[in-house]
C-alpha cells in the first residue's frame, strides 16, 4: 500500500512535465483570427533554423529536434497554415556540405515536421545554404537544388496557390557582383515581369511592349500598378534607404544608378578590390537590384530574413516588407516565426509569433 502514493506522485510529476513541455512549444502570436475564412491562404513563413543533418550533436538531435518537432506541431494544430515557407539558412553550414549530408539535412526537417511533412513546402536558398560570394558557386547550388524540386537550377522559383502567385528569389546571387548566378536570378526578375504585364493584357487589353533605360538597367515599360505583382520572397532583406551602407565603420554611401548596374558601380567596384568577402558585409540586397526588383515585379508584399529580428517596414514606393525573425536563438534576436494569411479580397494579414527559447542550451 505504500507504493501508491509514491506511484502518484510519479505520475502527476510526468504529467507536471508533459504540461510544461506543451507550454513551451506553444507560440504566442500577435491579434488576429487562428480560424482562416473561406478561401484564405495562410502561410506560414519560418527563417534560419540552422539544422546540421547526420552531423547534429546529442543536445540537437534528442532535445533540439524534439523541441521543434513540437513547436511545428503545436502551431500547425493552431494556426492552420497551408503551406510552410522557410526564407533560407535551413542549414546552418550547408555550403560545406557533401550532397549526400544536404539530404541528411532535408530529412532531418522532414522528420521534425512529422506527420505535418506533406504540407507544402517552399525553401528559399540563405548565405548559410550555399555560402557568400567568395565561394558561391553554380555548380554546388545546382545540385542542392535537384533536391529541393520547387527551385530552378539558379536557386529561383515562381509558383501560384489559392490564386496567390509567388517569386522566391536567390538573394545571395544578388550581392555577387558578375557571378553568373546574379544574371540568372535578374532573368527570373525580367521573365516574371514579362508575365504579369502580359497578364495584365489579359485582363484589360492594353499595354505596350517597349522598352526603357532606367538607372543603369534596360527594363520593358511597366505600366504595373503598385502591389500588383506577386509575392516576393528573399533571404536577405531589401536596401533601405534611409539606412546607409557601412563597410569597417565607413559610411560607402548609395550606388550611383547613374553607373550603370550595381556591379559596375563605384560602390562596389570599390568592394570588389578591397575581395570578394567584402559583397558579404552589406548583408542585405544591393540598393539598384532593390530598385530593380520594386520596379519590374511591384510586389503585392515582400518577405525577407536574415537579420533574426521581426520588423515591418514600407518602402518609399509603398511596397511593404516584412522581415521574419530567426526560429533560433543561435543568432541575435527573439525566436519566432510569421503567418501570413491572404485574403481573397487582397488584404494581406502578418501575425508575429513569439517562441520560447531552446531552454536546453
Amino acid at each position: 500500500m505504500a507504493a501508491w502514493p509514491s506511484s502518484w506522485l510519479l505520475l502527476l510529476l510526468v504529467a507536471a512535465l508533459l504540461a510544461f513541455e506543451d507550454w513551451l512549444a506553444t507560440p504566442t502570436c500577435s491579434g488576429g483570427s487562428t480560424v482562416p475564412a473561406s478561401g484564405d491562404l495562410r502561410v506560414m513563413m519560418v527563417s534560419d533554423l540552422m539544422l546540421l543533418g547526420s552531423d547534429a550533436s546529442y543536445a540537437d538531435r534528442f532535445f533540439r529536434n524534439h523541441f521543434m518537432s513540437k513547436l511545428f506541431a503545436k502551431s500547425i494544430q493552431t494556426l492552420k497554415p497551408d503551406i510552410i515557407v522557410v526564407l533560407g539558412d535551413i542549414s546552418a553550414e550547408g555550403f560545406k556540405l557533401t550532397e549526400s549530408k544536404w539530404i541528411d539535412v532535408l530529412d532531418q526537417f522532414e522528420g521534425i515536421l512529422g506527420q505535418y511533412s506533406v504540407l507544402p513546402l517552399h525553401v528559399s536558398l540563405g548565405d548559410k545554404d550555399v555560402g557568400g560570394c567568395a565561394s558561391l558557386d553554380n555548380k554546388f547550388v545546382h545540385r542542392v537544388t535537384k533536391h529541393l524540386p520547387e527551385l530552378d537550377s539558379g536557386g529561383c522559383s515562381a509558383f501560384e496557390i489559392s490564386n496567390v502567385s509567388f517569386v522566391s528569389l536567390n538573394a545571395v546571387a544578388l550581392l555577387c557582383g558578375n557571378n553568373p548566378l546574379r544574371f540568372s536570378v535578374e532573368k527570373v526578375i525580367e521573365r516574371e515581369n514579362h508575365h504579369f504585364q502580359q497578364k495584365m493584357v489579359n485582363e484589360d487589353g492594353h499595354f505596350s511592349l517597349g522598352s526603357v533605360q532606367r538607372e543603369g538597367f534596360n527594363w520593358r515599360q511597366n505600366n504595373m500598378e503598385s502591389g500588383s505583382g506577386p509575392v516576393v520572397l528573399l533571404h536577405f532583406p531589401l536596401y533601405k534607404s534611409h539606412e546607409p551602407d557601412k563597410f569597417d565603420g565607413e559610411d560607402i554611401g548609395v550606388p550611383n544608378f547613374s553607373e550603370g548596374t550595381a556591379s559596375e558601380s563605384p560602390v562596389y567596384s570599390s568592394l570588389r578590390e578591397r575581395g570578394a568577402n567584402s559583397y558579404d558585409q552589406l548583408h542585405a540586397v544591393p540598393a539598384n537590384s532593390t530598385q530593380y526588383i520594386l520596379q519590374a515585379l511591384k510586389p503585392r508584399i515582400v518577405f525577407s530574413a536574415h537579420d533574426g529580428t521581426f520588423s515591418d517596414y514600407t518602402h518609399d514606393d509603398g511596397t511593404r516588407e516584412v522581415a521574419v525573425p530567426a526560429m533560433t536563438q543561435k543568432i541575435t534576436g527573439v525566436p519566432g516565426f510569421v503567418i501570413a494569411t491572404f485574403g481573397s479580397k487582397g488584404l494581406v494579414t502578418v501575425r508575429h509569433c513569439l517562441i520560447v527559447p531552446e531552454w536546453y542550451g
